[in-house]
């Protein structure tokens, strides 16, 4: 896979505290990855609402047995 270094603003402490969990040598697999996992809540996120705009929202009785089945 191509990979394009670029430049990168951050809060201070974000990077901190990654750097702290990662290590240097592993940020950028780290701001990748997280990364990644945001543009797939994204486009769920986009799949979801021109899924209600289709076929209107869910019913409430259905979401809540959804919730029942994943809550821990």
């Amino acid at each position: 896979m191509a990979v394009t270094k670029v430049s990168l603003t951050l809060d201070s402490d974000l990077l901190r505290e990654a750097r702290e969990r990662v290590g240097p040598r592993e940020l950028s697999a780290y701001v990748n990855a997280a990364l990644r996992q945001r543009l797939q809540h994204d486009r769920l996120a986009e799949f979801l609402a021109a899924a209600d705009e289709e076929a209107g929202p869910l019913p409430e009785g259905d979401i809540e047995e959804a919730r029942r089945w994943f809550r821990p």
